[in-house]
């Protein structure tokens, strides 16, 4: 290659510099070989200077190494001499000279190489150094907090019933939050399942209201509140539903804790009372597992006890934690289903009629404010077994003297093309814009979207919840399968279904509708569509 221009003959030179020397215009052919002919010469050049220097280098090591080989001991000089010539040094692979065959690198390779060598250099030096600053600055930056990270959640201990070393953790958790006397009186025993369950569902659990929770607990010894106990009762009986009049409940009964709440000596307020909410919350969770509001209610609470100065005085605290949970319940609940009428009354117009599913208070509220604005609507009620909550909803609009139709579920499709638009509230909104509410209301929004007709979810904005579901068999909750046994003309068809091996009764309680079947989220910060939950969740996070 580097003697390719001499093997083109020496005509085809002369011609060329004869054209150069008359002033003629040369070809692309005559331009493309001069250069050619010059990058040889250039390329020449290096090779012979980086010859000269690899031939001087390889005299410098041979002369110095002479005195460094051994020598016998009557010879001192020899010895010194090491000390004196400084030994060679080793010449990395990226700065070795290129043998005079190779090519040489280009601009771009050399630049390569000399950053290589400069990171690796900063690297030895910070490897010696081994600060934990430098350590700390070459480590991955944080990202703000306000900013959503994506966090892989574990699944919640109570909700792995199917894993016997999770029970055991459960059970030795609940003994854990009892008082320091081990008497047998004054633990929370672990509540055991009722009657077979279904496969799927064999991972949540399932109890019994005729053998409540209570009946194993020494009521006089036991370090449960009365309060406590009494809304556990209520809410395991289904006296107490709803998740609004479950969160309102539980903040009332932690009021009532509060105000008899004594700081022991030598602790501390915000620390012992959160230490003292631990088994309420743990008793409350085996009546009835809590809903997604129960739990934001809750982790504001013990947000409030833990910002509690430590030289606060007891009274003053209390009082402090009192109005908190007033205030929480004012605005959170009473405040926000007031401005979610007021954007929901917007959306009804003189002749419609809307289509409710089960009892949900704030869309019964909605529509007793839009009935008192005399707009003129009609109502159609759909209910189904085997709570038939329905009914409650009815006798309240009724009463009201709004205009009401009752059907069952399985008469939805008939009844919804007479439907102009459909109101249904919410336990929960999922952080990936699923609606997680009363089981049955999926099936309506899907009907609904099959005939047209706008789904509007009315939803306060403390029930969204960080969770992501996108069915209903990972979290839920099963309820007494005996409440599906249904005596007709003095016969009832499934009374001894526990003797039945292959038989399982599903009392399912909710079930998760998608946001493609929701057209609109009424909130108190406003109308809004599902997939802006995370967005609502963001600003909350920032805001606390």
């Amino acid at each position: 290659m580097a003697d390719s221009g001499e093997t083109e003959g020496p005509g085809k030179k002369d011609d060329i510099e004869r054209a150069r020397k008359e002033g003629k215009e040369l070809t692309k052919e005559e331009k493309q070989r001069l250069r050619k002919e010059k990058k040889h010469k250039k390329s020449k050049e290096k090779r012979d200077d980086k010859a000269s220097q690899d031939s001087e280098k390889e005299k410098k090591p041979d002369s110095s190494a002479s005195p460094a080989s051994p020598q016998p001991p009557t010879q001192p000089t020899t010895q010194k001499a090491p000390s004196a010539v400084p030994a060679p040094v080793p010449v990395p692979a990226s700065e070795a000279p290129a043998p005079a065959d190779k090519p040489a690198k280009s601009k771009a390779e050399l630049k390569a190489e000399r950053r290589a060598r400069q990171e690796a250099e900063r690297a030895s030096k910070q490897g010696k150094k081994g600060e934990p600053g430098q350590q700390a600055a070459t480590a991955k930056p944080k990202a703000p907090p306000n900013e959503l990270q994506p966090v892989v959640k574990r699944l919640p201990e109570h909700v792995q019933v199917d894993n016997p070393e999770v029970l055991k953790k459960l059970a030795k958790k609940l003994e854990r939050q009892q008082t320091p006397e081990n008497n047998a009186a004054t633990k929370i025993p672990l509540r055991s399942d009722y009657g077979y369950k279904v496969s799927l569902f064999s991972h949540l659990h399932q109890y019994s209201r005729k053998a409540p929770l209570t009946q194993q607990l020494g009521i006089p010894s036991t370090v449960i509140h009365p309060a406590i106990v009494r809304l556990g009762l209520q809410y395991s009986q289904g006296i107490v539903a709803g998740s609004n009049a479950r969160s309102v409940a539980l903040l009332h009964a932690f009021k009532q804790v509060i105000r008899d709440y004594t700081t022991p000596p030598n602790e501390e307020l915000s620390r012992d009372l959160v230490n003292k909410l631990k088994p309420y919350i743990s008793f409350l969770n085996q009546c009835r597992p809590l809903s997604a509001s129960m739990g934001n209610a809750i982790k504001y609470i013990k947000k409030e006890i833990s910002n509690i100065p430590s030289q606060c005085k007891e009274e003053e605290a209390k009082s402090k934690l009192l109005n908190c949970i007033e205030c929480y319940i004012n605005e959170k609940i009473i405040l926000a289903a007031k401005a979610i009428a007021k954007s929901s009354i917007e959306k009804i117009s003189d002749g419609d009629v809307i289509l409710v599913y089960g009892c949900s208070s704030l869309v019964n509220h909605i529509l007793c404010e839009a009935f008192e604005k005399n707009r003129k609507f009609r109502v159609i009620v759909v209910d189904s077994r085997p709570r038939l909550e329905g009914r409650e909803a009815l006798r309240r609009l009724v009463q009201r003297g709004i205009s009401c139709t009752y059907v069952l579920i399985s008469a939805v499709s008939y009844i919804l093309p007479e439907v102009s638009k459909v109101f249904l509230g919410a336990h929960a909104l999922l952080a990936n814009g699923y609606v997680m509410s009363r089981v049955g209301t999926s099936q309506i929004a899907l009907v609904a979207k099959a005939f047209n007709v706008p789904v509007l979810v009315c939803c306060e904005t403390y029930k969204f919840c960080e969770r992501v579901q996108t069915d209903s068999f990972v979290s839920n909750e099963l309820d007494d399968p005996d409440d599906l046994i249904v005596t007709r003309s003095g016969k009832t068809q499934l009374e001894h279904w526990q003797e039945v091996p292959s038989l399982g009764l599903l009392n399912l309680v909710y079930d998760v509708t998608p946001p493609d079947f929701v057209d609109l989220v009424i909130t108190d910060l406003g109308m809004i569509p599902c997939t802006s939950v995370p967005v609502v969740l963001r600003v909350k996070n920032v805001d606390q």
